[in-house]
């Protein structure tokens, strides 16, 4: 395929919805797991790590055809998440540096470095998932 150098603002607020939709689930099935004994789960907390690397395959998956020339290689959020994908599907799950991207960890979102396992939360994918939500609207966003 052709690499993407637009996306209809549609298909952008679905792909958000869709990871809206993912993230209530899993609190919902966390808060059901740890009802009544007031304190984490250890068995969510090691789903909540594979459940989020699930979810940075799937963000990337939904723009995986966008231009590389127009995302540019200064770290943005989409750098990020490509870097992160790739690492969880090629380097089984550690970050891997990425020789095209100017990656500077004090910039990035979960201030992970090369090296480190990627173990996300809920909470920092969800900020994540909005720094790279909107950097694809405000990159590829259809112009009207």
């Amino acid at each position: 395929m052709l690499s993407v150098n637009q996306y209809d603002s549609v298909y952008i607020a679905r792909c958000r919805k869709m990871v809206e939709r993912e993230v209530a689930a899993f609190q919902a099935v966390k808060a059901s797991a740890n009802k009544g004994n007031g304190k984490g789960n250890a068995g969510t907390e090691v789903f909540e790590r594979l459940f989020t690397s699930s979810l940075i395959v799937m963000l990337d998956r939904c723009f995986v055809h966008r231009s590389r020339t127009i995302e540019g290689k200064d770290g943005n959020p989409m750098n990020q998440v490509r870097m992160l994908c790739d690492s969880i599907l090629e380097n089984d799950g550690v970050l891997a540096a990425n020789k095209t991207i100017r990656f500077d960890v004090a910039k990035s979102i979960l201030k992970c470095k090369p090296g480190d396992p990627i173990e996300v939360s809920v909470a920092e994918f969800v900020a994540l998932a909005e720094a790279y939500l909107a950097s694809i609207e405000r990159t590829f966003g259809a112009k009207t």
